[in-house]
């Protein structure tokens, strides 16, 4: 454990190792890279980095196999670190060559990302850069603050990007459909040991002391009882109370947006990750927060009423909400040197 779990939030541009071989630089943008959001802030990746190139892996002793059985959400986050890792990059002037699936024999290998020549940064991505430490995951209320139709737009053109869709969810019957659906899937979810064991496991007492996690008040448990810690969130169903919380979230969100893909594969998890990084960087650089609450992704049949209801060909990915709220700490983070696998010799 690091003394300060915070510590990889403060990382400077200033010590970018300009003159540093190709891997010296590769292993400091990963710096950017793990900033990137997860569930239950897991952290599922690992990296090897090479004399030219970075590999991007699937973690899965972090996999979440009761919410998340199929790895897509794991995924997901992977996507949304290398799209930290390709703007990070792009601020300090270089071009890449990015493969997804590189070796199809390997299936945790997620992605091999290669520097290339000096280039311009374009000037969207200095915003985007500057935006990625100070993006936060916000579980609490927003304000009813409407959002400007240009940031809609530019949050539906970056999905577009990446070979996403966002659909908005603006009328207040769907809103109410999509609430609904939200609370079913949490006292679904806490009406399940396993679940409840599972995130146990990732809710921190004392979230300051640890590297990953968090916070277990983050699940609004009463402040008298989050004494009790993780025992707590196993031993009772809060799904009652926690469905009546993310209802009221959920309604009350200026923006409620549904990311999705034409395919449901791993390629397909990739692109949404990186759509929705680049949507969340996009709001946190305009001082918004962000969110997701994806409990009717990870009931299955609750996945597929979400798709009907929407009526967008393809599949959903993300449920994702945007708007005005508190400023929140950011959460704890393992540094970079924790995260590297059988880093190769330079002279290979």
């Amino acid at each position: 454990m690091t003394s300060n779990p915070l510590l990889p939030w403060s990382i400077s541009a200033d010590e970018f190792p300009a003159d540093g071989s190709a891997s010296d630089q590769l292993e400091f943008l990963l710096g950017y890279a793990i900033l990137a959001p997860s569930p239950h802030n897991t952290q599922p990746w690992l990296f090897r980095v090479n004399a030219k190139d970075v590999e991007l892996f699937a973690d899965s002793d972090r996999a979440l196999p009761v919410a998340d059985p199929n790895g897509r959400e794991l995924v997901i986050s992977g996507g949304a670190a290398l799209f930290n890792l390709r703007v990070a990059a792009e601020h300090f002037g270089r071009t890449y060559h990015l493969e997804l699936e590189p070796a199809p024999e390997n299936a945790d290998l997620l992605a091999r990302f290669q520097l290339d020549l000096h280039a311009e940064t374009p000037s969207e991505h200095l915003l985007l850069f500057d935006a990625i430490p100070r993006r936060r995951t916000c579980r609490h209320a927003f304000e009813t603050t409407p959002i400007p139709e240009e940031l809609l737009e530019a949050w539906s053109d970056a999905a577009a990007r990446h070979g996403a869709w966002l659909r908005l969810v603006t009328e207040a019957s769907a809103r109410l459909d999509l609430a609904e659906l939200i609370a079913a899937g949490a006292r679904r979810q806490w009406a399940d040991k396993r679940f409840r064991a599972e995130l146990a496991r990732w809710s921190r007492l004392k979230p300051h002391e640890c590297e990953d996690g968090y916070p277990i008040t983050a699940l609004g448990v009463n402040s008298m009882l989050s004494f009790a810690g993780p025992s707590l969130v196993r031993t009772f169903n809060l799904g009652k109370s926690q469905a009546n919380t993310d209802r009221e979230i959920a309604l009350h969100s200026p923006v409620l947006a549904i990311l999705g893909t034409d395919g449901d594969d791993v390629r397909s998890w990739l692109d949404a990750g990186q759509a929705m990084e680049n949507i969340f960087l996009i709001a946190a650089a305009e001082g918004l927060q962000t969110s997701y609450l994806n409990q009717p992704f990870e009931v299955p049949d609750l996945r597929e009423q979400l798709a009907e209801m929407i009526g967008n060909p393809g599949y959903p990915q993300v449920l994702i909400r945007l708007g005005v709220g508190p400023e929140v700490p950011p959460t704890p983070r393992r540094p970079v040197k924790k995260l590297l696998v059988a880093r190769l010799s330079v002279h290979h």
